[in-house]
Order: C-alpha cells, then sequence, then structure tokens
C-alpha cells in the first residue's frame, strides 16, 4: 500500500516566490509589476473557486425553485 502525500510547496506558491523575488530585487519587467499581479498566484485560484461554488449553488437554488 503507498501513502502519496503531498506537503510540499505548490506550482503556484514557487511561482509567487519567483515574483517576489524578482519584484524585490529590481530585476526584470516584474520589478515595475503592481503588487497585486505579484500576488496574484495566491488570490486568483480562491478566486476560481469561489465563483466556482457561487455557481453550484445558484444552480442548486434553481433546480429546487424549479422542481
Amino acid at each position: 500500500m503507498s501513502n502519496n502525500r503531498s506537503s510540499g510547496t505548490g506550482i503556484l506558491g514557487i511561482l509567487f516566490l519567483i515574483f517576489l523575488v524578482l519584484k524585490l530585487t529590481g530585476v526584470g519587467a516584474i520589478a515595475n509589476w503592481s503588487w497585486w499581479w505579484v500576488t496574484a498566484p495566491l488570490w486568483i485560484p480562491a478566486i476560481f473557486l469561489l465563483a466556482a461554488l457561487a455557481a453550484y449553488l445558484v444552480v442548486q437554488i434553481l433546480v429546487h425553485i424549479f422542481r
């Protein structure tokens, strides 16, 4: 029996760390980015998750109303 557990940083976390280091060191075009875009790998997935949850809830409510 195998025990597959992930306890590391995901691709979005690594992307955020790369953006953060580049922003703080002033390297490349990322140095001119807004902090919103530097932190985007952290909050954009949460927005998609909340949008999917909201869509699911709307569908469930509509199914309940028109049943």
